[in-house]
């Protein structure tokens, strides 16, 4: 049960006075007389009227309560609703390499990347989410999940330096494609990011690609930085010291593992980019939903009203007909 006006609930607190008044004025209309002794009343019967002297006040403050429920209109509700989701796993693969560190993109490429990765995230409520770290090897660093908190402070501990420098984007995509093909999603998607050419690891980059079209895996491939030289902080005795190095992106290779596996390839070369590229491929792996309700509600406060109503009766009754005083 619902109620349609739920403010009516502080007239509620109207009687608080009023149950102070009534004990006070109660107190204050006790007559007194003074015997020599009280011997010859202990015998007395008490009548039924004395226990239920205070029934009228109950009963009024008892309609009260009830018309104000009344005015808060009491509503009853009969509703379904049938909800079908089409599941979509996806596997964030993000290169952690120094190089990963440039400040083409700011704060650097990679803190750029985690700021759009976690807006991502909290746009895709209803999908497994996993992320898979890369660099001269790979681990998982949060497998599948809808605790997407969860997900999300393990993507703000990613750092440079966490393992082994290098960049084995085959790896980093084998590893992703472990922690898909056991799904049952209908729809299985990696999202690969690097700045840089595979110079590790044992497994090739369109080998992976070939591994994960076989798995029925889509791969969206993004390369990072900008074009030319970009600005590279060295720590030296006096400070941070930057120098400008090369930026060199497989892009033929990224190209051809998102054509192998019906992707797509991005180029971000500044933070308006990269969010531009994910809010894409967000669009284009919309999980579908499809939802019917039915509502229907009815008004209860008929009875609500119909008791007070009652119980003033009652009122009117007990203290003019039962305890009605004849001088």
């Amino acid at each position: 049960m619902v109620f349609a006006n739920p403010l009516y609930f502080l007239l509620l607190l109207l009687l608080i006075p009023m149950i102070g008044w009534y004990i006070w004025k109660h107190r204050q209309t006790q007559a007194s007389l003074r015997l020599p002794s009280s011997e010859g009343f202990q015998k007395a019967p008490n009548t039924y009227k004395i226990y239920i002297r205070h029934l009228p006040f109950v009963l009024r403050m008892t309609a009260l309560v009830f018309l104000i429920i009344a005015l808060a209109r009491p509503q009853s509700t009969n509703s379904w609703n049938q909800t079908t989701t089409e599941g979509i796993d996806i596997a964030l693969t993000l290169d952690i390499s120094t190089s990963m560190l440039a400040e083409d993109l700011k704060p650097n490429r990679l803190e750029a990347a985690k700021e759009v990765a976690a807006a991502f995230i909290n746009g895709r409520s209803t999908d497994n989410i996993g992320l898979v770290v890369f660099s001269g090897e790979s681990f998982t660093q949060c497998p599948l999940t809808t605790d997407h908190a969860n997900l999300l402070n393990l993507l703000k501990d990613v750092q440079c330096g966490m393992i082994e420098d290098g960049t084995a984007i085959g790896h980093g995509l084998a590893t992703a494609v472990s922690r898909l093909k056991n799904s049952q999603a209908k729809s299985k998607v990696i999202i690969l990011l690097t700045d840089g050419t595979n110079n590790s690891g044992e497994i090739a980059p369109v080998t992976a690609a070939e591994i994960a079209k076989a798995y029925s895996i889509r791969v969206y491939t993004i390369g990072v930085g900008t074009k030319g030289e970009a600005p590279y902080p060295v720590q030296t005795n006096r400070g941070i010291h930057y120098q400008n190095i090369p930026v060199d992106i497989d892009e033929p290779t990224l190209t051809r593992i998102a054509q192998i596996t019906g992707g797509l390839y991005f180029r971000a070369t500044n933070n308006k980019a990269l969010k531009e590229i994910y809010l894409e491929i967000d669009q284009l792996e919309k999980t579908k939903m499809s939802v019917q309700e039915y509502r229907k509600k009815q008004e209860e406060y008929l009875l609500f009203a119909l008791a007070g109503f009652i119980f003033f009766l009652l009122e009117i009754l007990t203290r003019y007909a039962v305890l009605k005083n004849i001088p």
